[in-house]
C-alpha cells in the first residue's frame, strides 16, 4: 500500500502538469518524475512492492484498456494501402532495431523491447514484448523512458515538419499516426495539426496497436530462442529464462476487448470514462518504471541504445511519411 499510495499522488500531480499543455504527455512526466526521485531521493524499502506492482500489474491493465480503443472495422477502413503501411511501419522498424542493436551490441532484450516500443505501440508493446521474452525490469525501464522521450520529440517535430513540407492535414495525420509512438502522442499531434488530422493519425495508430498482438506470440516463440542464444556478456541474467507462455494472459484481455469493441457490445459512452481510466493505470506504471530507471545504470548501457533509439525512429519516421504522400 505504500508503494502504491506514492505512485498515486505522482499520478495525480503528473495528469495536473500534463494538463497545462497538450504536448506535454502525463506519461513523459510521470516517468520523468520517477526517474529523479529515485536518483535524487533514497525512497525507503516499504515502497519498492507496491512500486513493483504498479510497473508490472498497472502496466498490464493499461495495455487490456487499450483494446476498447481498437474497433477492427476501423482499421479495415483504412483499406489495403493504409494497412500495408502499418505493417511495413512495423516490420521495417522492428526490423532497424534488431539490425542496429546487433550493429551496436545493445543487450538482445533491449534491443527487442526498443524494437517493439517504436513499431507499435510504446509502452504497452514494452510490456508484451517483456512478457515474451522476459527480458529484465531494468531493460523495460530503459526501453520506456527511450521510446516516451523519442515520441514526446515527435509531438514537436511532426507539426512541423509538416507545415514545412506542404502536407495537407489529412497527409499530416496519416504520417503521425504511422510515425508516432505512443497512442496519446498521436492524439496531440492531431489536435495541433487540427483540420481533420485527428482522425486519420488515430485509426492510422491504431492499426499499428493491431499488430500488439502477432508480434507477441511471433517474439514469445522466437525472440525468447534469440535472446538466449544471441546474447552478449552483459546478457547473461537473460539467458537463463525458459520460454513464456505464446500469448501472455493480459494480451487475451486485450484480444477480448478488442473483439467487444468491434462487435459494438461495449457502449460508446464507456469508452472516455475506460480511457481515463487507461490513461491512469498507464501514468502510474511510468512513474514506477521511471523509478527503476538508475543513471548509473543507463551510463553502464553506453550510448547504443540511444543510437537504436534514434535510428529507429528516423527509419519509422521516413517510412510513415512515404507511406503517407503515397495514400495522400
Amino acid at each position: 500500500m505504500p508503494g502504491l499510495a506514492v505512485a498515486a499522488a505522482a499520478t495525480v500531480v503528473s495528469l495536473l502538469l500534463g494538463s497545462l499543455a497538450e504536448a506535454l504527455s502525463p506519461m513523459l512526466v510521470a516517468i520523468v518524475l520517477g526517474a529523479v526521485l529515485a536518483n535524487t531521493v533514497h525512497l525507503p524499502a516499504a515502497l519498492e512492492p507496491g512500486l513493483g506492482y504498479a510497473a508490472k500489474t498497472l502496466l498490464r491493465g493499461g495495455v487490456v484498456l487499450l483494446g476498447a480503443q481498437l474497433a477492427l472495422g476501423d482499421v479495415l477502413a483504412l483499406g489495403g494501402g493504409g494497412i500495408v503501411l502499418a505493417v511495413l511501419v512495423v516490420g521495417l522498424g522492428f526490423g532497424a532495431a534488431l539490425l542496429s542493436g546487433r550493429l551496436l551490441r545493445v543487450p538482445a532484450g533491449l534491443t527487442l523491447l526498443i524494437g517493439a516500443g517504436f513499431s507499435v505501440c510504446g509502452a504497452a508493446a514494452v510490456a508484451g514484448a517483456q512478457s515474451a521474452v522476459r527480458a529484465s525490469k531494468e531493460h523495460a525501464a530503459a526501453a520506456v523512458a527511450l521510446v516516451v522521450g523519442f515520441g514526446t520529440l515527435m509531438i514537436a517535430f511532426v507539426p512541423l515538419a509538416g507545415a514545412a513540407l506542404g502536407l495537407d492535414p489529412h497527409t499530416t495525420g496519416v504520417w503521425a499516426g504511422a510515425s508516432t509512438h505512443e497512442v496519446a502522442q498521436v492524439v496531440a499531434i492531431g489536435g495541433i495539426v487540427g483540420g481533420g488530422a485527428l482522425e486519420p493519425a488515430v485509426v492510422v495508430k491504431l492499426a499499428r496497436v493491431a499488430l500488439l498482438a502477432p508480434l507477441v506470440a511471433i517474439l514469445a516463440v522466437v525472440g525468447a530462442r534469440a535472446v538466449r542464444r544471441v546474447t552478449f556478456p552483459e546478457d547473461g541474467a537473460e539467458a537463463a529464462h525458459t520460454r513464456p507462455p505464446l500469448v501472455p494472459a493480459f494480451l487475451l484481455g486485450f484480444l477480448a476487448l478488442v473483439a467487444l469493441r468491434s462487435l459494438g457490445w461495449i457502449p460508446t459512452g464507456w469508452l472516455s470514462p475506460v480511457q481515463t481510466v487507461q490513461t491512469v493505470l498507464l501514468t502510474a506504471a511510468m512513474f514506477a518504471l521511471g523509478n527503476q530507471v538508475r543513471l548509473t545504470q543507463l551510463r553502464a548501457l553506453g550510448a547504443g541504445p540511444l543510437l537504436v533509439a534514434a535510428i529507429t525512429t528516423v527509419v519509422v519516421a521516413a517510412v510513415g511519411l512515404g507511406g503517407a504522400v503515397l495514400l495522400g
